[in-house]
């Protein structure tokens, strides 16, 4: 809001090629953008925008323009995100700065929630205990998933899709990871996998890659953002959450997946001591750690077991089952 105290309004005002170096004709949302280099707090953009298209009571058109209302000089372009803003508008954003020295007008703008404030959405929410299953978070999910045309491509009929997705960062790395998935790749029933969603991977596969696992494991982390695309039956360990304790576990009650955490503290080894690199005060997000692996069984055969009891996990199944049975017959 501070950006517009600076405006004022002119009861003589039009919108013409007089007053106006650049007119957007169609409606044009207007946004102030958090840390978008960071999954977690750009996605409170993201939310915030399509709860401020349902307050809107907008059609959700995508022939729309959106303008980042960022004062960066260098420019803004949103080079790991990008593709996301495909599912609110077919055209490419316009950077601020792109407007600079000009006088710009709308016919139609629309100012979204800010992303970032006191009690807002997503960020800073206050949650109240016990709440879980958020019906706009879940439509959230699924408008993306549609408008990104990600394929759900299971689940697998006899095995239960299990990924840990690993850091390549200078902190909160998991250092016996290789042995964790050794270990469960020597269960029955359960498809282990290691991804690392670096720079180098697009978005859009790292989407597909999560919306097509059933549980799902990391550190603690801007990565585990990406629990909002799991399946609505999947389940996600957040393997440690270094000290930081409701921030995906009040995430993953709003999109309504199963969350667990590292409880027993004897069966984990931290790697260094682990200090803050401006005060240096001790602090558990800068160092690396590993897990007692027998612990670990436990608790991910603990969130396999829930995945497969669960209702929309067993209609799945169920329904690929009657598919492959009517292809043997054809055949």
């Amino acid at each position: 809001g501070a950006e517009l105290k600076h405006f004022s309004s002119s009861s003589d005002f039009s919108v013409d090629e007089d007053h106006c170096d650049v007119i957007f004709e169609r409606p044009t949302i207007v946004i102030k953008l958090d840390a978008a280099v960071n999954m977690f707090h750009h996605f409170c953009d993201f939310i915030n925008l399509y709860a401020s298209q349902h307050i809107n009571g907008s059609i959700f058109d995508t022939d729309v323009d959106i303008v980042w209302w960022d004062t960066f000089s260098g420019g803004f372009v949103d080079h790991y995100f990008k593709p996301v803003w495909s599912a609110f508008s077919r055209h490419n954003p316009v950077e601020l700065i792109a407007l600079d020295g000009k006088r710009v007008c709308f016919r139609k703008a629309l100012l979204p929630l800010l992303a970032r404030q006191r009690y807002g959405m997503y960020y800073n929410m206050p949650i109240t205990d016990g709440c879980s299953g958020s019906g706009l978070l879940h439509a959230f999910t699924h408008h993306l998933l549609h408008r990104l045309q990600v394929p759900q491509h299971g689940p697998m009929m006899d095995k239960v899709r299990v990924t840990i997705l690993s850091r390549s960062t200078v902190h909160r790395r998991i250092m016996n990871e290789q042995e964790l998935l050794t270990r469960l790749q020597s269960i029955d029933g359960i498809e282990a996998r290691i991804v690392d969603y670096n720079g180098k991977m697009p978005f859009l596969e790292q989407v597909e890659s999560t919306h097509n696992t059933d549980v799902f494991i990391g550190m603690h982390g801007s990565g585990l953002t990406h629990l909002l695309f799991l399946p609505d039956w999947a389940a996600i360990f957040e393997i440690y959450n270094c000290e930081d304790e409701s921030c995906y576990y009040d995430l993953a009650r709003l999109r309504g997946v199963r969350y667990k955490t590292w409880s027993n503290m004897s069966l984990l080894k931290q790697h260094g001591e682990g200090r803050h690199p401006t005060n240096g005060s001790p602090h558990a997000k800068f160092t690396d750690y590993s897990f007692d692996v027998d612990e670990f069984e436990r608790i991910v055969t603990q969130l396999v077991s829930y995945v497969k009891r669960h209702p929309q996990f067993v209609e799945a199944r169920r329904k690929l089952r009657r598919k492959q049975g009517g292809i043997k017959q054809e055949l």
